[in-house]
């Protein structure tokens, strides 16, 4: 197959740091072209993923982060790009609108966010014309009336992920600096479990550094320890050294990849039950989940957990090549005539569970 993917115009392919749905998109990309597929790349002109670019696409727009008229004119961009393809995904929002695709070409989209009133008005429009792809069962479960065709769940590449020893000795969080993501609960969850905490997290946006600023940075003393924002590396071995890693969401994410990628290194979650994180955490086996105010208590049995255990999980269930396997199926079927725009596929998640 000659597959065109469409990535967003404001963070390079792959992320330098953070980027849940470059990676993502980076990691398919990678995939498909092991597999032997030819892979056209719609993304800013710094990417670095080591696949074919659409020519003529402009550098990242940080700076117009979130906004539609950056991601309009990175679409028309993107699809003047993608006239000879078999298949096309497209995992910006406003994409899979744009009147002027190449005709005949199967297109499948990505919902990477939260499927509140707006965005379902959205995709049941796009559902029209485009097989839709939720990310977890949870988040499809929030707009039952949009027609899903396939639910599959993140994966990503172990084999740049080190199994840590959790010697450390502390509990670490990794996230975005926003009430959303829990660091105020992470911060109380680990005073009460009477743990050092170390905190790594994105913070470039006005409202991310407000949030610090006003919110988090009072609340910060010797117990805990500010990393700020790291790559993947330093990610992986602040993980990977943790007798835990604190996800206190106090919101439904669709995906949490930093579980996962949490779980890679060996290390268990303790998190809130909520979202995708009973899709992502086996209670008593990868992880804790509960309610906010009994995550400190279930922080010693966390570190009892068996790490490989942990590294297990994501090695039987979140993989790269199972997400790139799940994919080239879907690709497939749409291509074939098995799967169509707008008919649900049963809401069965693609990966063994």
């Amino acid at each position: 197959m000659r597959i065109g993917l469409v990535s967003g115009p404001w963070i390079p392919v792959p992320p330098a740091t953070y980027g849940g749905t470059e990676r993502v998109v980076d990691t398919l990309a990678r995939g498909f072209a092991a597999a032997g597929h030819e892979v056209l790349l719609a993304a800013p002109t710094e990417s670095e993923c080591p696949v074919q670019l659409v020519p003529n696409m402009r550098p990242a727009d940080y700076d117009g982060l979130g906004t539609t008229i950056s991601e309009l004119s990175h679409v028309t961009r993107a699809y003047d790009g993608l006239q000879d393809v078999d298949v096309i995904h497209d995992h910006t929002l406003t994409g899979p609108l744009y009147m002027h695709r190449p005709p005949g070409v199967p297109l499948a989209t990505t919902i990477h966010g939260p499927i509140n009133a707006q965005a379902a008005d959205i995709y049941r429009a796009v559902a029209r014309n485009a097989a839709v792809v939720a990310i977890s069962r949870d988040q499809a479960s929030h707009a039952p009336d949009v027609p899903v065709t396939r639910v599959i769940h993140h994966g990503m590449d172990l084999s740049r992920v080190p199994v840590g020893t959790g010697s450390g000795g502390y509990l670490c969080f990794v996230g975005r600096s926003c009430p959303d993501k829990g660091l105020v609960e992470a911060i109380t969850i680990a005073r009460e479990a009477g743990m050092h905490l170390k905190i790594a997290v994105k913070m470039r946006e006005p409202e991310e550094i407000r949030y610090f600023r006003e919110v988090i940075e009072p609340r910060l003393g010797p117990n805990e320890d500010f990393v700020g924002e790291v790559d993947d590396a330093a990610k992986y071995q602040l993980m990977g050294e943790a007798v835990a890693f604190l996800n206190p969401i106090q919101w439904s994410e669709p995906f949490g990849l930093v579980m996962i990628e949490a779980l890679a290194t060996g290390t268990p979650v303790v998190g809130t039950r909520i979202g995708s994180a009973p899709e992502i955490v086996k209670h008593g086996r990868t992880g804790f989940l509960g309610e906010t105010g009994e995550l400190a208590a279930l922080v010693p049995a966390a570190a009892e957990l068996d790490r490989a255990a942990c590294r297990k999980a994501v090695e039987e269930r979140f993989t790269a090549d199972r997400m790139v396997a799940d994919h080239l199926r879907l690709y497939g079927d749409l291509i074939e005539g098995k799967a169509f725009p707008g008919v649900p596929d049963g809401g069965r998640v693609h990966q063994n569970l």
